[in-house]
């Protein structure tokens, strides 16, 4: 079984290519039965984006709840897509995991496009394509590491898990919805709100509202959005582009 969250579609190609090299089913965060139950022999992945060096709050909450009626040799990996750094996301894991009478067997992490445009310029499609292409060999490396079960943190540019005492209050204040805001080129088409993982937005009199006042801050609704109408705090989404991995749909 092969579990992800994605919101633009780097975390799901990477977890349907490990699906389709090991024969193995897949499914979302948002879709899967947490109450698991593995064959004799069977693997369990997890494929999951990073968000300010931790857990997103989906994956994060999927994994505490996570309950694994083992077959017997099973094999349980993570595999962290980032864009600088996975940070502590591996030990974070690890941790929840433990949390739950789970052992995470190994951890892995593939670089690759980083779809947070607050900071990150994703506008150069060349290069973003580049990024997408280098990422091909490091999912080509982890396909064999999973094949021979390797053991052990492999995840590059790591950070100690320390760093969350810090990243947390990062990662709720720019959870908060009230950084989106929309432009006049919306067309009401109601794609975000059908899409977003947590329900933070309603559509009323034809717009997009944000009715929770935090969401998962996977930025799917800016991505996704057909006419660039939704931005995100300090105006650079605007130039920064959008981003959808391109070998999968979302």
């Amino acid at each position: 079984m092969i579990i992800y969250f994605s919101a633009t579609g780097n975390s799901k190609y990477v977890a349907e290519r490990i699906a389709r090299y090991s024969n193995e089913e897949i499914c979302s965060v948002m879709d899967c039965n947490s109450n698991i139950t593995l064959k004799p022999n069977e693997i369990l992945g997890i494929v999951t984006p990073v968000n300010w060096w931790e857990l997103p709050v989906l994956t994060r909450n999927f994994l505490s709840k996570l309950s694994i009626n083992a077959g017997g040799d099973n094999y349980v990996f993570i595999v962290i897509t980032y864009g600088t750094t996975p940070g502590c996301c591996a030990e974070d894991a690890r941790r929840v995991l433990k949390a739950q009478n789970i052992t995470l067997d190994a951890s892995f992490s593939v670089q690759m496009p980083d779809n947070w445009t607050p900071i990150f310029d994703l506008s150069d499609s060349e290069k973003v394509a580049e990024q997408n292409d280098k990422a091909e060999q490091q999912i080509d490396h982890i396909l064999q590491e999973i094949k021979t079960r390797k053991m052990g943190n492999h995840t590059q540019r790591r950070a100690p898990y320390f760093v969350r005492y810090f990243t947390d209050p990062i990662l709720n204040k720019e959870r908060m919805t009230k950084n989106f805001y929309l432009e006049d080129t919306c067309i009401g088409c109601g794609l975000c709100a059908k899409k977003c993982p947590v329900q933070a937005i309603e559509m009323k009199d034809k717009k997009p509202m944000w009715v929770k006042e935090q969401c998962a801050l996977c930025l799917g609704c800016l991505h996704r959005c057909p006419k660039f109408a939704i931005q995100y705090g300090n105006g650079k989404t605007k130039q920064h582009g959008q981003y959808k991995n391109p070998h999968t749909s979302v």
